[in-house]
């Protein structure tokens, strides 16, 4: 897909109310009437909440828990909506989500991970929504696959959905981590440069999984340049039917939205502009320098990997590449580049020097290096 394909109105034209960052917030679950109603109305009093949020359907990883309040559900947020002057939104995973969302007056709708990751389920939800306009806002899939994210988007606006928004939820990982869910911040400023018109709201609370985090997060999604946060709130979050873990009060997302510092992403000042040239030319000469220096390692491993042809011996020697790994890590950490860094670096070069050295195994009838 091509910049500029997707037709899309911006944020700003349908959540009017947001000067600066979306802040989008309530409870994880709507679980009762008073819950729903009480919550709303302690985040309307902050005066940082733009959009009310209230999941209605749950899809639980097993069955058993709590799935949701259902339909009733929906009649209660749009009353909290209403008594508090906030627009609301809520998920919807099919059809008959979107049927009954509709019906009830919901004014933004979400589609989750589990679903935009379902081609399938997406296109039922976008043809469900021909001939309306509404809003809709659109998670990454569970893993990490920008073009199933896109592809999302690309069904919805092709349904004649042109109000349309992106969250980053974080992406499922079996590795060890802190986060609920790893950030993986490349992929969305990947989506941001494919579709440069879409906003993206970051969503810590599915990030992090814990409350301690969330500031962390939050801070990081503006500084990444991403358009808005949805937080979840709940009026006692420890007593919470669902991530009760990851919700803060209406008092404490007041604190922690104060707290954040909004940049900007550009300034007018040209002594500013001038330095920052400066240095950009500085990078890109230097990236020059690192692309030259990398064709001539992979020339190398041609080399290598014909000398290895001649003499019968495998591509992959574990010893060289464990050496490789411990003395570059040492190299980088007295250099002040961070381990995490150097490894992914490292993997990608060993990569392609193995596929340019299976080029040199699979080649026929060339004359090797003597």
């Amino acid at each position: 897909m091509e910049k500029g394909e997707l037709t899309i109105e911006r944020m700003s034209t349908w959540v009017p109310k947001a000067n600066g960052p979306v802040i989008i917030s309530g409870p994880c679950s709507a679980e009762t009437e008073d819950q729903v109603m009480s919550t709303a109305q302690k985040l309307a009093a902050t005066g940082k909440n733009h959009v009310l949020r209230a999941g209605i359907w749950k899809p639980r990883t097993r069955p058993g828990s709590f799935e949701g309040a259902g339909e009733p559900g929906l009649e209660w947020l749009i009353n909290a909506g209403k008594e508090t002057g906030l627009p609301v939104t809520t998920e919807v995973a099919n059809a008959a989500h979107v049927e009954a969302a509709l019906k009830a007056g919901v004014d933004i709708l979400w589609i989750g991970a589990r679903t935009s990751v379902n081609p399938f389920s997406v296109q039922e939800i976008a043809d469900a929504l021909k001939g309306t306009d509404i809003p809709v806002m659109v998670k990454n899939p569970i893993n990490p696959d920008l073009e199933l994210w896109i592809g999302a988007l690309e069904r919805l606006n092709k349904a004649g959905i042109t109000k349309l928004a992106a969250i980053h939820r974080g992406f499922s990982s079996h590795e060890k981590s802190p986060f609920r869910n790893v950030p993986m911040w490349e992929v969305p400023i990947a989506l941001k440069t494919r579709i440069p018109n879409i906003d993206v709201i970051c969503d810590p609370s599915h990030i992090a999984g814990n409350r301690d985090l969330l500031p962390l997060i939050s801070q990081k999604a503006l500084d990444m340049d991403m358009n808005g946060l949805m937080i979840e709130s709940h009026i006692n979050p420890d007593a919470a039917w669902s991530d009760a873990k990851q919700q803060i009060t209406p008092g404490t997302l007041a604190q922690l939205i104060s707290e954040l510092v909004v940049r900007k992403a550009d300034i007018d000042d040209k002594e500013f502009k001038d330095l920052l040239a400066v240095l950009r030319d500085e990078i890109d000469q230097l990236d020059d320098n690192i692309m030259s220096q990398l064709s001539t390692r992979m020339q190398i491993s041609r080399k290598i990997g014909e000398y290895k042809k001649d003499n019968n011996v495998t591509i992959l020697q574990v010893s060289r590449w464990e050496d490789i790994i411990s003395s570059r890590l040492k190299m980088a950490q007295a250099m002040g580049i961070s381990d995490n860094f150097m490894k992914d670096f490292l993997k990608l070069i060993h990569k392609e020097s193995i596929h340019v050295q299976e080029e040199v195994m699979n080649a026929k009838g060339e004359k090797s290096v003597k």
